[in-house]
């Protein structure tokens, strides 16, 4: 079996490839994409970072290829659903650079407050500026931390050792679990008004894509500090030059941009800026660390089939697979409609299985489902290893229950998840040998593939209401695929889930919120 390593790795698991028993290595980084396509069919696994991008071309012209390997977390360039679809497991390596992370964030903090580069800088070209950039303690100061992951909970740890105040905001964490780690739980906007220094810690998602703008900045306080080592695009960075121009932001400290290398844009004109290259991962230790592991997950499955840290398949055999297969499709867009559904920080999740599942051990069928909804929330730090050890460490409640029987359907998957805001539930079957439908949703009884560009639409059952809906959208060009209309058990309620041919633009999904039989709209990705 042969391994192309296509990005620079650390040379140790290089090393561990070539060590390897009945596994060849060759590393060609720098590749085009044509030049890639052109030798894939000559391997069983790819490794890669983030230069490398494996599309569906790519994937197609791979014909052995059994296993692509991200040493790193975000897997934004690889085309995960066609990987999926060709059977290619997907695996990154999550937790292998938290710690380095975290670290940057931190010292990328003190170098702003402290004017550490424009004082080397200056120094060097034979400037004496000691008066001009005195900086602040940060001893006392208050941390506003926007996500209590990974990496945000490691910075919270470091910023209490330096006696700081620290203040939390992360609506998918149960406020009581972040005052349990000594914390003050706060609202977003709290956040902004009350903290000294921001930095943030969420994946880049469509809710959190452009979070800190005019608005946000507007909402802080004069002289805030913000930082940022996480994605870029979460920071608008037009708005951020205009309040650091304006005084409102006295300085940032960005790892991340929007586009990179962002070329010259006006924030890097700024003095108060300070600035890297997406260095956050980039220690010696932290990529040890996801080479060996990457090597690692790599071999144990071309040697033994062992399935690790993977994003797009369980860790079971081959035999079971088959078996669950649909049962794992259906519990993860499960997960990801719930996780779209409901609002605010899980508390607990039941998961019922009904009917004749012949013996089969169902725990796959129930990570699946907990990935699913934590998927929107974490993006790439969640896989099947890890999502069962995630929800624990958020205080998520997990039960399972079984009933031979299903009055209405063979087998029948029912799921209720409670939040501090609320409850949902869903129920899916599978049709046929393969086809996963979605057959309630709260008391609304529909049969809906979870396919496509979707769209959820409360509406008053009354005459003229899907009418309504359907010239909204004709007016915009957006066209209607396919539609499914549940009733409400009891009430004067309907749901309506469309699958469009394309996204429904913000601005159309206003104007449907907007009409009078309309009571309101969500839009899903899966």
């Amino acid at each position: 079996m042969k391994v192309l390593v296509s990005d620079n790795l650390g040379e140790i698991g290089v090393e561990m490839f070539k060590k390897a028993e009945g596994i060849d290595v060759d590393v060609k980084t720098g590749l085009s994409p044509d030049e890639l396509k052109k030798i894939i069919n000559e391997y069983d696994g790819l490794v890669i970072r983030s230069a490398t991008k494996v599309t569906e071309d790519i994937l197609d012209a791979g014909t052995r290829l059994k296993v692509v390997g991200r040493a790193g977390i975000g897997l934004d360039n690889v085309d995960i659903p066609a990987a999926t679809k060709r059977g290619i497991i997907v695996m990154n390596t999550p937790g292998g650079n938290v710690v380095t992370t975290a670290e940057h964030a931190i010292a990328m903090m003190l170098s702003l407050t402290r004017n550490i580069p424009a004082g080397t800088a200056t120094l060097k070209a034979g400037v004496w500026e000691k008066k001009k950039l005195q900086g602040r303690e940060i001893f006392n100061k208050v941390l506003g931390l926007i996500g209590f992951g990974k990496i945000g909970s490691i910075v919270a740890d470091r910023a209490r050792g330096l006696k700081m105040r620290v203040i939390i905001h992360d609506p998918f964490v149960q406020s009581d679990i972040i005052e349990k780690a000594g914390y003050e739980s706060v609202t977003l906007e709290d956040l902004y008004k009350k903290a000294d220094y921001i930095t943030v810690h969420v994946p880049k998602l469509k809710d959190t894509a452009g979070l800190l703008d005019k608005k946000a900045f507007d909402q802080m306080k004069d002289g805030v500090m913000v930082i940022n080592c996480a994605r870029g695009g979460i920071i608008n960075e037009d708005d951020l030059y205009d309040a650091m121009k304006s005084g409102k932001v006295a300085g940032a400290a960005l790892d991340v941009f929007a586009t990179e290398p962002p070329g010259k844009i006006k924030l890097l004109e700024l003095d108060n800026l300070v600035c890297t290259p997406h260095l956050g991962a980039s220690t010696l230790e932290a990529q040890t660390n996801v080479a060996v592991q990457v090597a690692g997950q790599i071999i144990d499955y071309l040697q033994n089939g062992t399935i690790l840290n993977a994003v797009n398949t369980p860790s079971v055999t081959g035999e079971l697979l088959v078996k669950l297969g649909p049962y794992l499709s259906l519990a993860n867009q499960m997960g990801l409609l719930l996780a779209q559904l409901g609002k605010g920080a899980l508390k607990e999740v039941e998961i019922e299985f009904n009917g004749d599942f012949q013996g089969l051990d169902m725990s796959p069928v129930t990570t699946a489902l907990i990935k699913g909804l934590l998927s929107p929330i974490l993006k790439d730090d969640v896989n099947f290893i890890n999502a069962l050890i995630i929800a624990g460490e958020r205080g998520i409640k997990i039960s399972e229950s079984t009933n031979p029987e299903s009055k209405e359907y063979m087998n029948l998957v029912s799921v209720k998840a409670v939040t501090d805001m609320g409850t949902n539930s869903v129920a899916g079957t599978i049709f046929g040998k393969r086809d996963s439908r979605v057959v309630r949703i709260n008391t609304f009884r529909l049969e809906m593939v979870l396919k496509g560009h979707l769209a959820l639409i409360y509406n008053i059952d009354k005459p003229g209401s899907i009418g309504q809906i359907g010239t909204v959208l004709g007016k915009h060009n957006v066209n209607i695929a396919r539609m499914q209309v549940g009733q409400e058990e009891k009430g004067d309620r309907n749901i309506i889930f469309l699958c469009t041919d394309s996204a429904i633009p913000d601005n159309v999904l206003e104007e449907l919120r907007g009409l009078s039989l309309v009571k309101s709209v969500t839009p899903f990705q899966f």
